[in-house]
């Protein structure tokens, strides 16, 4: 049985870059805590497939974390359709700035910046004027332990995260007290996004892990369900690291 302080039963949620990994297991999480969730995708066509996949009670909608007008679209449709929206959880990430800092391009740059860090004040700022301002509400925000730590060839997007963490902090103290603003910071997780981190070389990041195991989707998933839950009533501009153990070592590999 999900006791009261779990349960998001009359809930709305929108999840972005929900499509797969993350994002899907997030929407899921708060799925079964009873929330009515929307995900979204840049692709219309694989937010409705994630949507399917998750069953009764999600939709998907089509709609790129930095496009502002399909943004509005989406928060709109949400207060439309469900009459509220009570949590935003901003998850769409991308990271194609790979290598040594001093080797990157100011496109690469941008597109980095732009996803991770725009689209949380985008998102967050819709949906604040649409319902939460002032109704109240819950924001998660997806940054990792790369925003805590340094590690070579991935120095962009460590800097992004650690700028959403801090982006974290001064939402929730803006915010408060009717919207409440925290963060995960997952560790190396089966993704798509950190298959460079693992796919070929899972046993090292295992041992190397003290939990003695890569990351799941779902880990993150119950993460984000409970920070948006009302188990964590009192907790506002915070990271909570989902990690496994790993900053415990040296750190991301």
């Amino acid at each position: 049985m999900t006791s009261t302080d779990t349960s998001l039963t009359g809930k709305v949620a929108i999840v972005t870059g929900a499509s797969r990994g993350i994002g899907l297991a997030a929407a899921g999480a708060l799925r079964d805590r009873g929330a009515r969730v929307v995900v979204t995708s840049r692709d219309e066509d694989r937010a409705k497939e994630a949507a399917r996949r998750l069953g009764d009670g999600v939709v998907g909608f089509g709609a790129h974390a930095t496009d502002e007008d399909a943004a509005r679209a989406c928060v709109d449709f949400t207060v439309a359709s469900y009459g509220r929206l009570d949590i935003l959880v901003n998850n769409a990430g991308t990271n194609p700035a790979y290598g040594p800092v001093v080797d990157q391009d100011h496109a690469r740059f941008a597109k980095t910046m732009d996803v991770n860090l725009w689209a949380p004040i985008l998102w967050t700022s819709l949906a604040v004027k649409a319902w939460m301002g002032e109704h109240g509400g819950a924001v998660v925000n997806t940054a990792s332990i790369g925003g805590l730590s340094v590690a070579k060839d991935v120095g962009i997007y460590h800097v992004s995260k650690a700028a959403l963490i801090h982006l974290t902090k001064q939402l929730a103290l803006e915010l408060a007290p009717l919207v409440r603003v925290n963060a995960i910071a997952p560790g190396v997780v089966r993704t798509r996004l950190a298959e460079a981190l693992w796919q070929e070389h899972e046993e090292q990041v295992a041992g190397a892990t003290p939990l003695g195991r890569i990351g799941e989707p779902g880990d993150i998933g119950e993460a984000v369900a409970f920070l948006a839950g009302d188990g964590a009533r009192w907790i506002t501009g915070e990271t909570l690291v989902v990690d496994g153990g790993q900053l415990l070592g040296t750190g991301p590999l």
